[in-house]
């Protein structure tokens, strides 16, 4: 089993989703995003951390830190789930090839998944990208301005 799956396979027993996994150049430091509906608190980071550094002694895995946090108000979208889950919301995305007009960078409204298509509506209008041409994809925060 590689270290990826070890790590979800942890995660995801334990209740959590394994939104992302960062790795230093060398494997050194090992950063970890966790969810789960309701969201995450510290005590939640601290029993992965706990158990999760039980499971990396056991299976020898040579790191110098581990780091277990929430994805954050502005969570990377990597997977169709979470394109999936997060349809309605505020998006930013770079893709990996540029669109005919050689645009990279988009910021709109997800409005729907299908077939490996997404569809955006940005201030320019609507728009269909290939969910494999994405290169990196965020939520763009809200905040309740009152």
């Amino acid at each position: 089993m590689d270290l990826h799956e070890l790590i979800d396979k942890t995660v995801t027993g334990l209740g959590y989703e394994l939104v992302d996994i960062e790795q230093s150049p060398r494997g050194r430091v090992l950063r970890l995003f966790i969810d789960k509906p309701d969201g995450v608190d510290v005590e939640d980071c601290a029993l992965v951390s706990n158990q999760l550094s039980r499971v990396l002694t056991v299976e020898n895995v040579d790191y110098d830190r581990l780091e277990v946090s929430s994805p954050g108000l502005d969570r990377v979208l990597k997977k169709l789930a979470d394109f999936e889950r997060f349809v309605g919301s505020q998006i930013n995305l770079r893709l990996r090839l540029p669109t005919k007009n050689g645009q990279r960078n988009f910021n709109g409204v997800l409005q729907s998944v299908q077939n490996g298509i997404i569809s955006l509506t940005t201030d320019t209008g609507d728009m269909e990208l290939n969910l494999g041409n994405i290169d990196k994809a965020r939520l763009v925060p809200k905040f309740d301005h009152r």
